[in-house]
């Protein structure tokens, strides 16, 4: 699986605090208190990181919770574990993601997981669903990429570079061949099959002047990710860069994401 920094996922995480949709993350608190009897409230947080969701489902009135924070990064588990009141029943799980027979999933009520799964592939979420969908797991999906990307200023060049990153997004990041922006309507398609209520909504990062920083390195990343096999002329590749980097303090940038809320349905009773 493709690693992230500790600096840069801090770097984010007010854009994405700001960009989910509240609505579906407290109709995900909601269900899940209704949905267990006060010692059973056990919630999976797949490739958690320092622990964004936790903190922002916290914030939302989350309660008493047995949180089970996996990540294949060590590093950011002890950050994670470090960052937390002692208060909160906090599980810290290292493990491969890929390896979805080995995680903890027993007993969970809800499974949540921020910016994964743009980065996986079918036949993880295929496996993952089965796995949720044979013990009536629901599921909070938050800030998966859609593949959309509009700036101000305009440049001549943006289509093609957001062409070419959308292509990148879809390269295997270590879970095999990647869903990128396809994630969530994948998602809805498999879970729907399986007996699920599937609610949605928009929740893209809309970034100005006050996300200097995260403008720059979300520019910096996009041109390391198309300058080699895209097609894209080096020359005019570097003016773009440099065109938005002068324009990151002044201009705009909405990039798209979705959230999915999944709720397992009481099967239909045949007379």
């Amino acid at each position: 699986m493709t690693g992230f920094s500790i600096s840069w996922l801090d770097l984010r995480e007010p854009a994405d605090v700001k960009a989910r949709s509240k609505l579906l993350a407290q109709e995900a608190i909601v269900w899940l208190e209704n949905n267990s009897n006060g010692f059973d409230n056990i919630l999976v947080d797949l490739g958690s990181g320092t622990g964004s969701t936790l903190r922002t489902l916290t914030t939302l009135g989350a309660r008493n919770i047995i949180w089970r924070l996996v990540d294949n990064d060590g590093q950011l588990l002890d950050e994670a574990l470090k960052r937390h009141s002692k208060h909160l029943l906090i599980e810290a799980y290292q493990a491969d993601l890929t390896l979805i027979e080995e995680l903890p999933f027993g007993g969970a009520k809800l499974v949540t997981a921020s910016a994964l799964f743009d980065l996986v592939s079918r036949e993880f979420l295929d496996s993952l669903l089965e796995t949720l969908s044979s013990q009536k797991t629901a599921l909070y999906a938050a800030l998966n990429y859609d593949g959309n990307i509009e700036w101000t200023p305009s440049h001549p060049l943006d289509a093609a570079v957001l062409k070419a990153f959308n292509q990148d997004q879809r390269k295997d990041k270590g879970f095999g061949k990647a869903l990128g922006p396809d994630a969530t309507e994948y998602l809805q398609q498999i879970l729907e099959s399986k007996n699920y209520k599937i609610s949605t909504a928009s929740s893209p990062w809309q970034l100005n002047a006050t996300n200097y920083e995260l403008v720059s390195e979300l520019i910096e990343g996009i041109v390391g990710a198309v300058e080699n096999d895209y097609g894209l002329i080096a020359s005019d590749l570097t003016a773009w860069k440099e065109f938005r980097i002068a324009h990151a303090s002044s201009g705009t940038c909405n990039l798209g994401h979705l959230d999915l809320l999944a709720l397992p349905l009481q099967p239909k009773i045949l007379l």
